[in-house]
Formats: structure tokens, sequence, C-alpha cells
């Protein structure tokens, strides 16, 4: 039995739903399920009763859940300890970033902290959002600027900062390549270079919702995961890409970038942008740094 295994099981016995538990967990329902598997075969049981449409908590199931809760706060609770032993002897904040944040905010935002506090350390990962929130959980990141994802963990503290400004990045040759802003409408008939959901949901979403609103069909003519990747294809004449403002400071000869008009909906929220970081934690270096961040959040809105 793994305290992941337990983990887990607690999100699928308070969702009910193998599906929003995955989510939840972040990892794909399969993996969820085999999870769940290993735990049973460990305690020689059946903990869920699976239908076509309902999933229940067997009687074990409903021992265990108790237990289990018991145990991951007893463990939560010693590592929180330790946390804040660690943090009172040394003076680093461990942030993690989306590119969009590592390319535009973290640059901004770094100067000022070095200034208000040079005593500090920062270390700073790059990765996808559902790299990072595993990472905060576990102690190895004390702060993150993430997509938030629809479903929050509890146990995790989403502060909003903004939204982050969409362009299309487009052959410097295109026609719409002179235009002071492009509306979907317009791409209607283009071939477009979109990321791949299950690395970058927020993103992918994106583009997929704004064509859904505008009543149309998004015609997608290759899937990439990294950005630069996108703009690099962009350069080639494969297609057209919604990406952040951001991506507009990749040095690929050929593309322009123009402002997309997006429209209030769901679909402007794919480009929003929250730090995150463990609840009930004592770190007086990141609170520090997200005094910073409070302090210069206007400014640095501004250039999103």
């Amino acid at each position: 039995m793994e305290l992941r295994q337990l983990r887990c099981f607690i999100a699928v016995a308070d969702t009910l739903h193998f599906g929003r538990a995955a989510q939840k967990m972040d990892m794909l329902p399969a993996s969820l399920g085999r999870q769940i598997k290993l735990l049973e075969e460990s305690l020689g049981c059946k903990l869920l009763s699976r239908t076509t449409r309902n999933v229940s908590l067997t009687e074990d199931g409903n021992t265990l859940v108790v237990a289990a809760r018991d145990i991951l706060e007893r463990v939560d609770n010693v590592e929180a300890v330790f946390r804040d032993n660690l943090r009172e002897r040394t003076s680093i904040v461990r942030i993690g970033a989306i590119d969009s944040a590592a390319a535009g905010l973290i640059p901004q935002l770094l100067p000022h902290f070095r200034e208000a506090h040079p005593e500090v350390d920062i270390q700073l990962l790059e990765q996808k959002t559902i790299r990072l929130l595993p990472r905060l959980l576990s102690g190895r990141l004390d702060v993150a600027f993430v997509r938030p994802p629809e479903l929050k963990d509890p146990r995790l503290i989403f502060r909003p900062l903004f939204h982050e400004t969409a362009v299309v990045a487009l052959p410097e040759s295109h026609h719409l390549a002179g235009r002071s802003v492009i509306s979907v409408e317009d791409m209607a008939d283009e071939p477009l270079i979109v990321p791949d959901r299950r690395s970058r949901p927020h993103s992918h979403d994106l583009t997929m919702k704004l064509f859904i609103e505008a009543g149309l069909t998004a015609r997608v003519a290759q899937i990439a995961e990294e950005k630069q990747t996108i703009v690099n294809l962009v350069s080639t004449g494969v297609g057209l890409a919604i990406v952040p403002k951001w991506a507009s400071r990749l040095a690929v000869g050929g593309v322009a970038f123009v402002p997309l008009n997006v429209p209030a909906g769901t679909a402007r929220n794919r480009l929003a942008l929250s730090a995150v970081w463990l609840r009930d934690t004592r770190d007086p270096a990141r609170d520090w740094f997200l005094d910073v961040l409070d302090q210069h959040l206007e400014k640095l809105a501004e250039t999103a």
C-alpha cells in the first residue's frame, strides 16, 4: 500500500467519478484505475463497486476511507513540520512557471524582488501546469504560476493574476499579416497549428473554444507541443497559430504577430494566469516574493 494509491482512492471516494478524480489528481483515468487496482490487490479486498453509470464504496471501502484520511493527514502534518523547519534554515524561493510566465512575467518581476531581498536565492523550474501542481503538493516548489485547472485541489491556494493577451502567429507574407487586429472569423478557412491537448489543455482549448463560440469549426492542420515548435511551423507556412503574446519574443524570422480580437466568453479564460501555493504553510521568503508581486502586479498585467 502506497500513499499515492491512498490519495487516488480518496479522490475517487470524494467524487464517486473516475474521470473527475483523475482530473483532480492530474492523471489519466486509466492510470488512476491502475492505482486503485494495485491498492485493492495489496489489501486483498474490493474497495469500489463500479457499473457503467455509478461508482460507490463497498463496506471495506467505507472502512478504508476513514483510515486513509487519518493516515494522509498525519503524513501531511509531518511534511509541513519539516518544510517549515527547512524554510527557517534557508533563504530560498523555489518557483515553478509555465512557459508564458517564465518568459514574460518572471524576468520582469525578479529584478524587483532581488532589489528588495538580495539575501534570498531564487530557483526557477519551467514546466507545464500538470507537472507543477504535484511538485507544490509534495513540497518541491514554494509557489508556481500556472493556468488554473477546472478542478482545484483544496490543499492549494489559487490567486488569479490576469488574463494574457492572445495573438495570431502567421507568416509575414500572409494576407492577414498587415492587419492591426484579426478576428476568429478572419481565420475561418485557414489551416491551424494547435498544441497537443494531453500536455497543454488550456492552450488547445483556447483555439477550439474561440472557433466554437464563433459558430465555426477549427481547421486543424498540425498538432505540436512546444510554443517554439509551433512558431517555427508557422514560419514554414504550415498554418496559423493562436498563442500568448509572450511568444512574439521568440526569435523566429518570417513570422508576424497580430493581436486577436477575443470576445468576452469562456475561451478568454483559457489564458488566465494564477499564482498558487500550498495552503496552511509558513514560508517568509515565499510571502516576501508574493508581496513584491502584489506591488508590481498592475504594471505586469499591462504588458501581458
